[in-house]
């Protein structure tokens, strides 16, 4: 299928043949039909495969239609609630990139920052609103945002938002927004409690699936190094000197421990920064950019704040810390082999860390090639099976059956 067999505007059209699509990925061949056809949507992929796209392209195609080269004061017709300010920004350069033909305007406002420019273009109008829960609820109560126009809402990142404790900002954010609206859920693994969630917001909606929340990218390489839990600063810099490795991206647990790799690596003159929910918004985007730009050669970072992280040809990601949460592995690698690239995930397991590693290969099914000709390995690389398995190691875990649309189906009555 090409871009131009999903009826599309021409001005839509135009702009995503600029930046080089022809063919839409799986998800997005699949979700904007649906979104199109105004049915409510639950999607399920993988990091990496374009939901942005899948999303943001029929909500614009759609809002153009209905407000076309209209002159009248601008409404909030489409929000896109997304949990982190990176991922905020990101998707918000999407929209930019692919309404650039339209006279449709979109506004990115998060936390962290003065909301007195924000809060000035709210008051101008804007089509489209991306925002954080926090700065969203904020503006809302003081006055400076009405959702009575809004015709679609998009969670993006869902599982996401649970598990940073959004739940209940999300539910004040849904109160707000009319009842007849369009809702999309989109997220990267779809556990038992987004589903019971959706289930609450979303009316008879489609699900689309198109690869299973275990799926690991086939083009990303992956190995486990087992290594001393004392000696992964030791390990990190080994790799980095004698591999020759640039451009990585290292996930620490948490952000003292990001902050600490950093320090170590900089005493062997290895230029290093760190990303977290600490560093203000300003810092983390020049981090962040500097990063992009090979200014730096390694950027550690926590879960949180890698979510806005989009670099297509990042070729490699350390797990420094292995997650309690398997899903959560597949978030990480799923950062490098991006837009058909190839990448290199590696993974330091400590003895303490054991039990997770043998969960995260429950999940992904995939022998992972062990790396034991290193100075730094625990049993000469073989794991200890009776070692005592970490606290919080519990998880729901699941993902929705692929379902396809049923276009026999009477649609809900809508916006258009």
């Amino acid at each position: 299928m090409l871009f131009e067999d999903l009826s599309l505007s021409k001005s839509i059209q135009k702009a995503v043949f600029e930046e080089g699509y022809l063919n839409p990925t799986p998800i997005q061949e699949q979700a904007i039909p649906i979104v199109l056809a105004g049915r409510d949507l639950i999607g399920c992929a993988q990091t990496g495969t374009g939901k942005t796209a899948a999303f943001a392209i029929p909500i614009i195609h759609q809002l153009h239609r209905i407000v076309g080269s209209s002159k009248k004061a601008k409404q909030i017709r489409a929000l896109i609630v997304t949990p982190t300010r990176e991922l905020a920004v990101q998707i918000g350069q999407s929209f930019d990139t692919y309404a650039k033909y339209t006279n449709l305007t979109q506004l990115t406002i998060f936390g962290g920052v003065s909301q007195n420019p924000q809060v000035d273009t709210l008051k101008k109008g804007v089509d489209i609103l991306v925002a954080t829960p926090g700065r969203l609820l904020d503006l809302q109560k003081q006055g400076f945002l009405d959702l009575d126009h809004l015709h679609v809402l998009v969670l993006d990142e869902a599982d996401q938002m649970l598990d940073m404790g959004f739940v209940n900002d999300v539910k004040k954010i849904v109160k707000l927004t009319p009842k007849n609206r369009q809702t999309l859920f989109f997220s990267a693994t779809m556990p038992i409690a987004i589903r019971e969630l959706a289930e609450m917001f979303l009316t008879d909606p489609e699900t689309v699936t198109v690869s299973p929340v275990s799926s690991t990218a086939e083009n990303v390489e992956q190995r486990v190094y087992f290594v001393d839990k004392t000696e992964k600063r030791n390990l990190l810099y080994h790799l980095i000197k004698t591999e020759g490795l640039s451009n990585v991206l290292v996930f620490a647990r948490t952000k003292h421990g990001a902050d600490n790799v950093v320090k170590a690596l900089r005493k062997k003159d290895i230029p290093a920064e760190a990303i977290h929910g600490d560093k203000s918004q300003n810092a983390r985007q020049r981090v962040l950019d500097a990063f992009k730009n090979k200014e730096v050669g390694v950027l550690v970072a926590t879960d949180i704040a890698a979510r806005g992280i989009d670099i297509d040809q990042l070729p490699f990601v350390i797990n420094f810390d292995l997650p309690n949460i398997p899903e959560t592995y597949v978030h990480r690698i799923g950062r490098t082999g991006r837009a058909g690239n190839g990448g290199i995930a590696i993974s330091f397991c400590g003895k303490d860390e054991h039990p997770y590693w043998k969960d995260i290969q429950k999940l992904i099914k995939v022998d992972v090639k062990t790396i034991s000709d290193h100075p730094y390995q625990w049993h000469a690389g073989s794991p200890d099976a009776t070692a005592e398995k970490p606290k919080n190691s519990n998880r729901s875990g699941g993902a929705h059956k692929s379902r396809k649309s049923n276009a026999s189906k009477q649609n809900k009555k809508r916006w258009y």
